[in-house]
């Protein structure tokens, strides 16, 4: 239970409100730890309750310690997309919406004006993406210097896309910060592991093995495409089986997005869709006629696969696979949230079975491969050796091997 955090009754009554009933994995190894001030560096998949691992030991930090007088925010929290910055601060105001914490957000691809209440008046949490807030850095409208506690969330997919620079420039403003946490569905690579050297100061290393309760939620298999024409009549047989409600089908490039969109909506099939040059107020328009159920399916770029935060989705579906295991667990985590069961499909084709092994790898589980009986792939299913394998295979460079090995011998007993 999370009386046991020792929270304050505000905060208890709050989470009691938003229906939490006992602590997920990751908040019961985050929560003690986090509250003792220690930097922290976790892993947990995604839609396993890490929001709230971070949000309600701030919460408790900022009751504890009550600001003596008004100025710039007290905590940040950075994230890679405007759309899991605005969740997350919703979030923050559910849980502190019984105290007088005040949450921002700040992020890219709106008004500058918009941020004017914000930046000129007393707020204790920011949540913001990095290239916005670091301009207001620079123009001198935001000082970081009163930051106790810094947050860095899917800190792995804010490497990727580039922020690097920016988050360096932000945590170098933030230098006299008591605290620091870095979060990430995965810790897979080294990109991670060395930025966390660099910003944390003898960190806990925590990272969740979540309960079968919240790990069974997702159920995963693929389809195999013997070509493109093949893969998008599997997509439009999918998504008109019984049961496929509401539904996230993810592509790699805003082109492919395009494509589809229209291509689905020439099957009956009317959808939106969501990538990443997109104006604010039609990303806007998009999410929140796929919140409302008006349309059933959302076709995006991975611009969507973080801080899409819609409980009831039922099915993602991977017409290309990621090229990243990290970016595959963010994309399948869009499904099987809040107690609810979710389904994860993928549509490989030959090409794809190289990150098909490394996500079965990871997971430490095969994918089961289906069949839709009127469009069977012709062709097999290529497999790909390890190097391991290639290693024992390769017997003609034995052969090559042992005749240079034997010619070597001749050419000495001749010079003997």
């Amino acid at each position: 239970m999370f009386e046991q955090f020792d929270l304050d009754s505000e905060l208890l009554a709050s989470i009691k409100e938003l229906g939490y009933k006992k602590p997920t994995s990751i908040q019961e190894l985050v929560i003690p730890q986090a509250m003792l001030g220690k930097d922290i560096l976790a892993s947990a998949p995604t839609g396993t309750g890490k929001t709230a691992a971070f949000l309600l030991p701030i919460a408790q930090h900022l009751l504890d310690y009550p600001r003596t007088q008004p100025g710039f925010p007290r905590v940040l929290i950075l994230t890679p997309t405007r759309e899991l910055a605005i969740q997350i601060g919703q979030d923050s105001e559910q849980i502190n919406k019984l105290t007088k914490i005040k949450t921002g957000v700040i992020t890219g691809g709106v008004n500058y004006g918009s941020h004017d209440d914000i930046l000129n008046s007393t707020t204790d949490i920011l949540v913001a993406t990095p290239g916005r807030l670091l301009e207001y850095i620079e123009n001198e409208q935001f000082d970081a210097r009163e930051i106790e506690i810094l947050v860095l969330d899917e800190a792995d997919r804010m490497l990727d896309m580039g922020f690097s620079e920016a988050i360096n420039r932000i945590v170098g403003e933030a230098r006299w910060r008591k605290q620091t946490m870095l979060f990430s569905a995965t810790l897979e690579g080294a990109g991670v592991i060395r930025f966390a050297k660099e910003v944390l100061t003898e960190p806990e290393f925590l990272e969740s093995s979540p309960s079968r309760k919240e790990k069974a939620k997702i159920h995963q298999w693929l389809h195999l495409a013997d070509n493109a024409e093949h893969k998008f009549k599997l997509l439009v047989n999918i998504l008109k089986q019984e049961g496929v409600d509401r539904t996230v089908v993810f592509a790699n490039k805003r082109e492919t997005v395009q494509y589809l969109s229209g291509k689905l909506y020439s099957e009956e099939l009317p959808c939106v869709w969501l990538e990443g040059k997109m104006p604010q107020d039609k990303r806007n328009k998009s999410i929140s006629r796929f919140k409302s159920g008006g349309i059933k399916i959302l076709v995006a770029t991975d611009v969507a696969a973080r801080g899409l935060d819609i409980d009831d989705i039922t099915h993602v579906i991977n017409f290309d696979l990621p090229r990243k295991v990290d970016i595959y667990i963010h994309r399948i985590g869009r499904t099987g949230r809040a107690g609810l069961k979710g389904t994860a499909i993928s549509l490989a084709e030959a090409h794809d079975m190289m990150v098909v092994g490394k996500i079965e790898r990871y997971q430490d589980e095969r994918l089961q491969r289906r069949v839709i009986d009127e469009l069977r792939p012709k062709h097999k299913e290529s497999r790909v050796a390890n190097k391991k394998a290639k290693v024992k295979l390769s017997t003609a460079q034995k052969k090559a091997k042992a005749k240079k090995q034997s010619k070597k011998k001749v050419k000495k007993s001749k010079a003997k």
